[in-house]
């Protein structure tokens, strides 16, 4: 249930599920997180998620974006007006795709981390199989 790492925590996240228990859905509406998981109880309301994944929506578009846009410009001859429709759809639906799994990802994160008012849960320790 309890993920064991911060890669499995995230990974539910970018997918829409609770961190905790992958099952329940995290969000409500398209941006909005659930109150609480439907499924393991996980209180949400602590998530302050903000801006940050508008951020990184836009620094990984940019990054994928500026290549495209040099190669785009440098080895064909398109006008100003086929450049800006092909690329500001793009560019936009890059965006658009990317927040909701940023927005997961960044929830995960502060649950992971015990960050504004999660409280941090570890799977227990496994003493037994440990050196003697």
């Amino acid at each position: 249930m309890i993920p064991a790492t911060f890669a499995q925590a995230a990974a539910r996240g970018i997918r829409g599920k609770c961190p905790r228990c992958g099952e329940g859905r995290l969000f409500r509406k398209w941006l909005k997180p659930r109150e609480h998981c439907p499924v393991c109880t996980l209180d949400l309301t602590p998530q302050r998620a903000d801006d940050f994944p508008a951020y990184i929506a836009i620094l990984v578009t940019g990054h994928v974006m500026a290549p495209l846009i040099i190669m785009l410009s440098l080895d064909f001859e398109l006008g100003p007006l086929a450049m800006v429709s092909i690329l500001v759809p793009l560019a936009l639906i890059m965006m658009l795709g990317m927040l909701q799994p940023a927005k997961g990802a960044v929830i995960a994160a502060q649950w992971w981390f015990g960050l504004h008012g999660f409280v941090k849960e570890r799977l227990p320790e496994d003493n037994a199989s440990g050196p003697a």
